[in-house]
């Protein structure tokens, strides 16, 4: 990676040369130094993309629905870069990257980019590269940045950090629809998605929902945007047009109001402090797995990195 040529690869990546794209994500996958020169360089241009995270009960057809949104998208003449996040087995450290398969009816276009993430044992569910990544595609003039989460649990919530519009996908016939409106996940939407409508008890799902968003146990505090709740069948194509209007509407909202700008400054925070914990993560497995460190106190060694990061002293 030594003899890397940054400015040539981001010109040729911002020209539109796929190769040159997965090239710049691969970078950032691996190295959190080359990926902090890649962002130093590209962080001072302008951006305008719109990411919307997709979230939600695992099995509610979160895939499925973002093909069928880069369709709607494509025909409206955008670009559309897709970051799906996988979980990471705590085992093997791999990850089972299906959201390509799910999407590959896109994968040849040239007007859409598709990258499998994993998660790498983040708790949130969002590595820094996936982060790091949404700041790539954002320069590069995509003009819908989609990030599927994994959706499970009630720490998986930092979605919130990085989307302007957040979608949670639920589904009809996903068990106790009672304590599935208590999970974390549940409460950040701006937009809440009954995919597989077509299903008999779509109806009583959707009168659930639509009551806990009524009286506020769906949503979150939202200031003054009332969380929408659409039906969709992903499978049949059907209520894909209302959603991605609902979507539009709640991005002239948050234009409007400011909290465009604002949230992109949340994400880069969050960017930031995600890139500090993995140079430490990796810094300090460095120093544990050392012949030197001996009989050593590691929980010393640790506090040592913790005091030179914080006064900004290199660690090498």
């Amino acid at each position: 990676m030594r003899n890397i040529n940054l400015d040539e690869l981001i010109s040729n990546a911002l020209s539109g040369d796929r190769a040159s794209i997965g090239r710049l994500l691969t970078y950032i996958e691996r190295s959190p130094e080359t990926a902090s020169q890649i962002l130093s360089k590209i962080l001072v241009q302008n951006v305008h993309g719109h990411v919307i995270g997709v979230t939600g009960i695992p099995g509610s057809g979160k895939s499925t629905l973002i093909s069928r949104l880069i369709s709607h998208y494509k025909n409206m003449g955008m670009r559309v870069a897709v970051v799906a996040i996988d979980p990471t087995s705590p085992l093997s450290r791999g990850a089972l990257l299906g959201d390509r398969i799910r999407m590959q009816e896109h994968a040849t276009d040239p007007r859409v980019f598709i990258r499998s993430v994993p998660t790498r044992g983040v708790k949130g569910g969002l590595s820094f590269s996936g982060v790091a990544m949404i700041e790539v595609f954002d320069r590069l003039g995509f003009d819908k940045i989609i990030v599927e989460s994994i959706g499970v649990g009630q720490t998986d919530i930092d979605i919130m950090n990085l989307a302007h519009t957040i979608l949670v996908v639920t589904a009809p016939g996903m068990g106790d629809e009672i304590q599935a409106l208590k999970a974390g996940i549940m409460e950040i939407g701006d937009i809440y998605v009954l995919n597989k409508s077509d299903k008999p008890e779509a109806n009583r799902t959707f009168a659930y929902l639509n009551f806990a968003l009524e009286t506020g146990e769906l949503g979150g505090e939202k200031v003054s945007w009332r969380p929408k709740l659409v039906k969709t069948s992903a499978v049949l194509g059907q209520g894909i047009d209302e959603l991605a209007n609902l979507v539009e509407e709640h991005l002239s909202y948050i234009r409007e109001s400011g909290l465009f700008n604002r949230k992109i400054m949340i994400r880069r925070r969050y960017m930031v402090k995600l890139l500090a914990e993995k140079i430490f993560i990796e810094r300090l497995e460095e120093v544990s797995s050392s012949e030197e460190i001996g009989g050593k106190d590691i929980y010393s060694e640790a506090i040592k990195l913790i005091k030179k990061a914080s006064q900004g002293v290199n660690t090498n």
